[in-house]
Parts: C-alpha cells; sequence; structure tokens
C-alpha cells in the first residue's frame, strides 16, 4: 500500500487521483449502461466511492458525538459487502450523470477537510479513533480513508477507461 510522507502529500494524492477519477466521466454518454466485461456501470462506479466516502465521514461524526460505531455498518458485516454494495448503487440511481459527479465533488470536499483537521498523530499512528481500531488490521486513520479513496479512485478509473473503450466499440 501506498505510505505518505506528511498530511499535505495525502491530501494532494487524494486531490490528484479524485480529479483524475472524475474527469473520465466527461465523455460518458449513458451512465447506466452496463458493459459486458465490467463489472459496474458508470454511475455504480460513482456511487461506490460516494457511499464509503460517505461511511468514513458517517463513522468519524459518530465517533465525535460518542456513540458506538459499527464498520462498515450497523446492517452489514464484512462479508457482505456486496449487498452493502447494491444500496449504495439504490441510494444514487436516480441522479443524473451532472448530480453524481457534484455529490462525488462535494464529498471530496468533504473528505480533504475532514484529513485537514487530523493532527499527524491522529492520522498516521494507530489507534486514534475506534472506528479505525474496529477490525484485527487496527490501521491507522490514513490507511482507512486511503483504501476507501485513493485506491478505488485508481481502480475504477481502469474501470470507467474500459467500459469507454468497449463503448466506442458497440
Amino acid at each position: 500500500m501506498q505510505a505518505y510522507n506528511s498530511k499535505q502529500d495525502f491530501i494532494n494524492e487524494i486531490n490528484k487521483q479524485a480529479e483524475l477519477f472524475i474527469n473520465e466521466f466527461k465523455q460518458v454518454q449513458d451512465k447506466d449502461l452496463l458493459i459486458e466485461g465490467v463489472d459496474r456501470t458508470p454511475a455504480q462506479m460513482i456511487a461506490y466511492n460516494l457511499g464509503w466516502m460517505h461511511l468514513v465521514l458517517d463513522w468519524e461524526e459518530k465517533e465525535s458525538k460518542g456513540m458506538q460505531v459499527v464498520t462498515p455498518t450497523e446492517n452489514y458485516k464484512w462479508n457482505h459487502l456486496g449487498d452493502l454494495y447494491r444500496d449504495f448503487y439504490k441510494e444514487y440511481e436516480e441522479y443524473s450523470l451532472e448530480e453524481l459527479i457534484t455529490a462525488f465533488l462535494d464529498t471530496q470536499t468533504k473528505i480533504i477537510k475532514l484529513v485537514s483537521a487530523y493532527s499527524d498523530i491522529e492520522l498516521f499512528e494507530q489507534g486514534q479513533r475506534q472506528w479505525a481500531s474496529s477490525t484485527p488490521s487496527n490501521w491507522p486513520i490514513w490507511k482507512w480513508i486511503h483504501i476507501n479513496t485513493v485506491a478505488p479512485f485508481k481502480t475504477f478509473r481502469a474501470k470507467i477507461r474500459k467500459w469507454k473503450k468497449l463503448y466506442e466499440m458497440q
């Protein structure tokens, strides 16, 4: 997994990968088209990322209010993520592509504000949040945010590029 030398390096990478990812949707014609060879529609790709970013924000908000945080959610365990993803897709299914992009950019801004608010100790050392220590991995906060921003932005950028290429071949 990629590591970061500073909070600013991490913020820069989130912003860079988010921009590269979301810019891929500028020429998408049919946000709901599932193409053989790609496991999600363009809308589902954005919804997936929105869902995970919202979960991170929700975990932090609940913990800041002294509430018990259950990861990934109270309704889903880690071995039922497919059902969670379907909930993400359903939540955003009525959004236009423009609305999805706007929601993504707004949520990215919230993630950046969250990361900016953490001290270096909170961000980079283990055990700084209950929600980040809720699995045996006991990751520091940055790793949780990384796997729910930078990592899927890169993965889904490759998927949307493949989707566009296959779409053009139809």
